[in-house]
């Protein structure tokens, strides 16, 4: 019998009275029936992070020409990526850190933790008077929130091993609630006294602070979470060394160097899927700001000249489509295919969608709506539906002492990608609007084929010898 084996026998059957992880195990093998109230505990955890991310994309082109920090209208999406970007800067410095504390400490303090964060410079960044405010809010957010990462090891902790393919999804799944309310409270609260004039006036403090009210909105929310965080139950073991056998404690001793961060670099199942996963989350994450940026942008420049209204709108009905579809249709598909078979499909079918961006912009009126809120919803599901695979990759390929650590390295290359993802998109956006004449993918044609160059990368890595998983 291996170490591994041993340990794991020991943890399903011998229960230590005082240890959080033992009772949590105790409750799941007398757990019959769909798990709802763990899932819904899933879902608003991550809902809670979710917020601040989506909510601020119908509006940040309006929040930087407003710090008028831009000379010219062309330079306004190279500006906002730097905004969308600081909060994955600030996430990829601490990532793995708050992964090593979830694994030492526990899950439950780390989310508690994160959820905090929001509550504090969210509201912050929608007081945010300047362009450097905006900058520094958004890094500390991202720079003290680790819950990300622990989150999907509490997922797979938290149920039955036959539920924990459905506790990883509802990740995904709460994902798309908050592209739901996100961009919705982001599109239709932000500058209030422009367009509610009779309800709030322009000396009044959301009139002097156009921004305030989504964020405040998603803070109170995270607030309330953060006290309902305190009953959660803490899935990880703490056994003293005393209470076990000295077999058992020599096998725990050798589990223990295992677990290193070195071994985790070894583990080629692990990181090849980290790789792939960090390639289309790049992607993703620069597609999420040149969208928003792109239909807010005048006519003249190839956008759609939306409002933030119009733009929280697409958001929330491409959000509800991915919701259904993750909630409904994934699972059939993961269960018939696999993973990996799902977001190859997925990827491939990205890539002529995305071609037809710059050509649904010459639509107007009702033929545009309906065009574009199809293509944005088909887009989302493809999106999540290779994001939910490669994560569910990744935590299939180590055990729970781990998953923390594991998901810690996978957030913190995730998120220096998608820091990339959003400047250079931005930038790009810019560049690409310059060159409305040019002979050669001209205007906006040019940035949507620097997102299907990624895509098709992504797609070629989920192929052997780049991917290797021992478990699908």
């Amino acid at each position: 019998m291996t170490n591994s084996e041993l340990e794991n026998k020991l943890l399903e059957h011998v229960y230590h009275e005082n240890c959080p992880g033992c009772k949590v195990d105790r409750q799941k093998r007398m757990q019959t029936g769909l798990p709802l109230k763990e899932l819904i505990i899933i879902w608003v955890t991550v809902l809670c992070v979710a917020l601040p991310i989506s909510s601020l994309f119908p509006f940040l082109y309006f929040m930087i020409k407003d710090f008028h920090i831009a000379e010219d209208e062309e330079d306004i999406s190279y500006y906002a990526g730097f905004v969308g970007s600081s909060f994955m800067v600030g996430r990829a410095l601490t990532s793995v850190f708050w992964g090593v504390v979830a694994d030492r400490y526990g899950r439950k303090p780390v989310i508690i933790i994160g959820t905090s964060t929001v509550v504090i410079f969210n509201t912050l960044f929608g007081f945010s008077v300047n362009y450097w405010m905006a900058i520094i809010t958004r890094f500390l957010l991202g720079f003290l929130n680790g819950l990300l990462g622990p989150i999907k090891a509490y997922a797979c902790e938290l149920f039955r091993e036959e539920h924990q393919a459905l506790g990883l999804s509802s990740i995904s799944t709460s994902w798309g609630i908050g592209l739901i309310v996100g961009p919705a409270l982001g599109g239709f609260l932000a500058q209030p006294a422009e367009k509610f004039p009779s309800l709030v006036s322009p000396d009044s403090l959301f009139g002097r602070f156009p921004y305030l009210l989504p964020c405040l909105c998603i803070s109170i929310f995270a607030l309330v979470v953060t006290i309902g965080a305190i009953w959660l139950p803490e899935t990880l073991h703490f056994h003293k060394k005393d209470e076990l056998e000295s077999a058992t404690h020599d096998a725990m001793e050798k589990k223990d160097e295992e677990n290193s961060l070195l071994s985790l670099f070894k583990n080629w199942p692990l990181m090849s899927s980290i790789i792939v996963y960090c390639v289309f989350s790049l992607h993703d994450m620069a597609y999420s700001e040149i969208f928003s940026l792109w239909a807010v942008s005048p006519r003249s420049l190839g956008g759609l000249s939306y409002t933030t209204q119009e733009v929280g709108t697409v958001l929330s009905i491409a959000g509800l489509g991915l919701l259904i579809f993750q909630t409904s249709l994934y699972p059939i598909f993961e269960k018939m295919m696999g993973p990996i078979m799902v977001a190859r499909i997925a990827g491939v079918l990205s890539i002529p969608l995305l071609s037809t961006y710059p050509y649904i912009a010459m639509l107007s009126g009702l033929t545009l709506a309906l065009v574009l809120n199809f293509a944005s919803v088909l887009k989302n599901v493809l999106s999540v539906s290779i994001i939910t695979g490669t994560f569910m990759l990744q935590n299939a390929a180590v055990d729970q002492r781990q998953r923390g650590a594991a998901n810690g390295i996978s957030m913190t290359l995730q998120s220096i990608c998608k820091a990339i993802g959003p400047a250079c998109g931005g930038a790009l956006l810019s560049w690409s609007q310059r060159r409305q004449n040019a002979a050669f993918l001209p205007g906006d044609q040019m940035i949507f084929f620097f997102l299907n160059v990624i895509e098709g990368i992504g797609v070629l890595l989920t192929f052997k010898p780049f991917l290797i998983s021992n478990h699908y």
